[in-house]
């Protein structure tokens, strides 16, 4: 069971997938929403507390993070940057492997285009994972961080 995360200062996804028979299955997804109004230091506690409860409670085998993208706006990737290290924190602390991957990554794996669009993964996802609810962006973010590290395990499995 893989258990994705996207991290964001406002809003952290997350998604949980599984992987049978080379089939793959949508477990669950949530997002933690920090409140707009508090302190950094109260957004990522309310993050990292929301992070543990669900691995808590999910307790999967690994959790993929995605890395931070810098883009243009420099203030916006350092306040990710502060969720994606309490997300790492978290994900740590519920003893399962913690694997990262980049944007670009994550949207080859999922869409086979490393500069797809946000539309594009939230639609490969819902196809792939076919979950009975439509996830938000930001879930549908976390899930395709799970499916990435799923095809990176096959990919590093196959026979050559």
């Amino acid at each position: 069971m893989i258990f994705g995360i996207d991290p964001g200062s406002r809003v952290t996804g997350y998604g949980i997938v599984e992987e049978t028979s080379g089939t793959l299955s949508c477990l669950g997804f949530g997002r933690i929403m920090a409140p707009v109004s508090g302190t950094r230091a109260q957004r990522l506690e309310k993050i990292f507390h929301g992070l543990s409860s669900a691995l808590d409670s999910w307790r999967p085998d690994v959790v993929a993070v995605e890395t931070v993208f810098a883009g243009k706006n420099v203030k916006s990737a350092l306040e990710a940057s502060h969720a994606r290290g309490v997300a790492l924190l978290a994900a740590a602390n519920s003893g399962a492997l913690v694997c990262e991957y980049s944007p670009t990554e994550i949207k080859r794996a999922v869409v086979g285009n490393g500069s797809a669009t946000k539309r594009q993964v939230q639609f490969m996802v819902e196809k792939l994972l076919c979950p009975r609810d439509k996830p938000r962006a930001d879930e549908a973010d976390a899930l395709a961080v799970a499916v990435c590290h799923l095809n990176r395990v096959a990919g590093a499995a196959a026979p050559d």
